[in-house]
């Protein structure tokens, strides 16, 4: 079981050639999605809510790199329970060199209600079972169709 405040919720990625720059390092905008989508579910499996959305990302700065071949290493760990929102930190390590490839201070999630506007989500701990995955999947949304006019 992991520390209250330890990194938690480690997910791997195998860097491939698709997620290259031109310098044939991992390319940040690769990374930086990888980061959002951990850490969406993330906040979806402690707030219990499939709309959680990202509402900011402190600085962002890269220590080190990684290239073809190495796995890398993702860490969340929640850090905040506001009344609406979840404030987390991550950390990225290449497990291949070991060395620290970034770290975001905060990154803020904001629970939403049907209607889209934030919402309550009631938490104040971290869970580290799986008690608060949504159990029912979220409507297909349609997209409404501009008027004709």
């Amino acid at each position: 079981m992991q520390h209250h405040g330890d990194i938690s919720f480690r997910t791997r990625k195998w860097v491939k050639p698709e997620d290259l720059n031109a310098n044939g390092t991992l390319f940040g905008g690769s990374l930086l999605r990888w980061i959002d989508e951990e850490a969406a579910i993330y906040a979806i499996v402690q707030l219990g809510n499939q709309r959680a959305v990202t509402k900011y990302m402190s600085e962002i700065e890269f220590v080190s790199s990684a290239v073809q071949g190495d796995i890398i290493e993702m860490g969340l760990s929640a850090t905040t329970f506001g009344r609406t929102s979840l404030t987390m930190r991550a950390q990225v390590r290449n497990m291949i060199t070991r060395e620290l490839i970034l770290s975001i201070d905060k990154i803020v999630f904001v629970n939403l209600g049907e209607d889209g506007k934030p919402a309550p989500h009631g938490y104040t701990q971290i869970t580290y079972d799986r008690d608060r995955i949504p159990s029912m999947s979220l409507p297909a949304h349609n997209t409404p169709r501009r008027s004709q006019s």
